[in-house]
């Protein structure tokens, strides 16, 4: 048998322990069993019966959750299961000796405890140095504020409680509620609320301690995104010494990490969010050492937990992450302008040629230039003027962007800028892509500038290509361009057009449409673009990875920290 198979035997045992756990522990019959002679017999107190019923649930349920930890090979996870199994085969024995179980449920657990004592070798993903400390903190804040809240609603309503229990009671008391338990205090008749109220915040605060304490001590390591300075200047050579895809040259923004393969021929950037290690486009370098990084990065992801993702690569690229394991499902197009056919004449450019003589008419002229054609003044006015423009919006971009605006280290770079009457109106941010290409990096204009700036740039952009030696220019990315296609389609079937319908609507915040609608005015070549991920049940969660990374949707800041992000 496989170690992917080893592995998935060990997680569905998990699960199915868990699941039969949570319901023996809640059913009728096993909850009788719970106040039985056995209780009696070793003089333990009323409470106890309630609280190990508790107590079983969330260790059933708690190996429910901890499978997916499992399934990620992480350490931590196999500990934390190993002893919640070892707690569930006591347990169960001291079932057995109350002669109101039978053996199989012992058997059962106790077999899959056998199970991952046996396959411990397996389970080598490394977690958050720092999550042992976080859990312990959380437990003792969510814990102790829930303790304080139910001690405080019980001082505060001393007419409430019968018997007038003691400070040590009342403390007793709401300790319990952690636990979901009943303490020693009693409450008078109509005073049912506030035992209902104490006991669903004390138990609120425990649950949440616990589920919090567990993501901090099972989460997988997010490093902080950096490229170190050796592997972007590696990067760089590799990027020269091959034609490469027209995202490779995004393989160098700074809040990536880049892994090789052996020999160094190639390599993998990509940014780890949420557990996700998101990489973007095809690997970089030699095409007959892309198995190797391939191989590298998955092996970066299982030493660590990282569920492995790959955002718009090509078609090739597809082929050569589907044959490591990973699926595929196309996510859009990318569009692409040839210098040496593109051409404003004939009816489909009309709108466009319409729209550039307008522009020029009224006074509007165009600059193109590379970047190391700018002196360091000029660099500095040029960042200062898209950050101006761009004004308070949070930067967007991860796949196509090199998240820097005339930064010296890019020399190469082409920007084209837009002025009406002298006065700067629209710029254009394009970074190499092999020796003959530039691939879109920024746009950005005034807010006050005149619409078809924008067409006006591209255009002239085409015109300087061949004095600049450009022969290929690659635009924006347009997300589920042919699902839009299809849906305008006469005799498109129901299907394609709500689909299409329902994408119209996510461009309200997304600019789903109106991408792909700015792009098909300038009659491209479209090629594919790939997601690819490692089994369905990820991709949601990748996809929300992939929204963040971009800056589109994401984890709010109250809640990353909370996480201790």
């Amino acid at each position: 048998m496989s170690e992917a198979a080893v592995v998935r035997a060990v997680v569905w045992s998990a699960r199915i322990v868990g699941l039969l756990t949570v319901l023996t522990a809640v059913l009728p019959a096993p909850r009788r069993l719970l106040g039985s002679e056995l209780r009696s017999t070793l003089g333990l107190p009323s409470g106890v019966g309630l609280a190990a019923l508790v107590v079983t649930t969330v260790a059933g349920a708690g190996l429910l959750l901890l499978a997916t930890g499992l399934r990620r090979r992480k350490q931590r996870a196999w500990w934390v299961a190993t002893g919640t199994t070892s707690f569930l085969v006591v347990v169960n024995l001291l079932h057995v000796l109350d002669q109101r179980h039978g053996l199989a449920p012992t058997v059962l657990v106790a077999a899959l405890l056998v199970a991952l004592l046996s396959t411990r070798r397996h389970f080598v993903a490394e977690q958050d140095p720092g999550g042992p400390g976080r859990a312990v903190r959380t437990v003792v804040q969510f814990g102790l504020s829930g303790f304080l809240v139910v001690w405080v609603l019980l001082a505060l309503n001393p007419r409430r409680l019968a018997g007038d229990p003691s400070v040590a009671a009342q403390a007793a008391h709401a300790g319990a509620s952690l636990a979901g338990v009943t303490g020693p205090v009693s409450f008078t008749a109509d005073a049912a609320w506030l035992d209902d109220l104490t006991a669903a915040v004390g138990l609120t605060f425990g649950v949440v301690a616990v589920l919090t304490a567990g993501y901090h001590l099972l989460r997988s390591p997010e490093p902080r995104p950096s490229l170190e300075p050796h592997d972007e200047q590696r990067l760089r050579e590799l990027l020269t010494h091959c034609d490469g895809d027209s995202l490779g040259y995004f393989a160098l923004r700074r809040d990536k990490a880049a892994v090789f393969a052996a020999g160094g021929r190639s390599a993998v950037s990509y940014r780890v969010l949420a557990g996700v290690a998101l990489a973007a486009g095809d690997p970089i370098g030699d095409i007959g050492a892309w198995p190797g990084a391939i191989e590298a990065f998955l092996g970066e992801c299982t030493r660590y937990g990282w569920s492995p993702a790959v955002l718009g690569c090509s078609e090739r690229g597809a082929t050569a992450w589907a044959k490591a394991g990973l699926d595929a499902l196309e996510l859009g197009d990318e569009a692409f302008l040839e210098t040496a056919t593109f051409t404003l004449d004939g009816r489909p450019m009309r709108g466009v040629r319409q729209t550039v003589n307008r522009m020029r008419r009224t006074g509007h002229t165009v600059v193109v230039r590379r970047l190391g054609d700018h002196d360091d003044e000029d660099r500095a006015r040029i960042a200062e003027r898209a950050r101006r423009w761009r004004g308070g919006e949070h930067e967007r971009g991860f796949s196509m962007a090199s998240s820097r605006i005339a930064d010296p280290a890019d020399p190469d770079a082409v920007l084209v800028t837009a002025f009406r009457d002298g006065a700067p109106s629209g710029m254009l941010q394009l970074v190499p892509w092999g020796p003959d290409g530039l691939s879109l990096d920024l746009m950005v204009r005034d807010p006050d500038a005149d619409n078809g700036v924008n067409e006006l740039m591209i255009v002239e952009l085409m015109a300087a290509a061949r004095n600049l030696g450009v022969a290929r220019v690659s635009l924006n990315f347009a997300v589920f361009r042919s699902a839009l296609e299809r849906g305008e389609r006469i005799g498109a079937g129901p299907v394609a057009r709500a689909w299409a319908r329902l994408l119209r609507l996510a461009s309200r915040w997304w600019q789903i449409d109106s991408l792909y609608r700015f792009n098909a005015k300038f009659r491209p070549a479209w090629y594919p673009r790939y997601v690819l991920f490692p089994a369905v049940r990820d991709l949601p969660r990748i996809l929300f990875v992939a929204l963040e990374a971009e800056g589109f949707a994401g984890r709010p800041s109250s809640v990353l920290r909370l996480l201790g992000r």
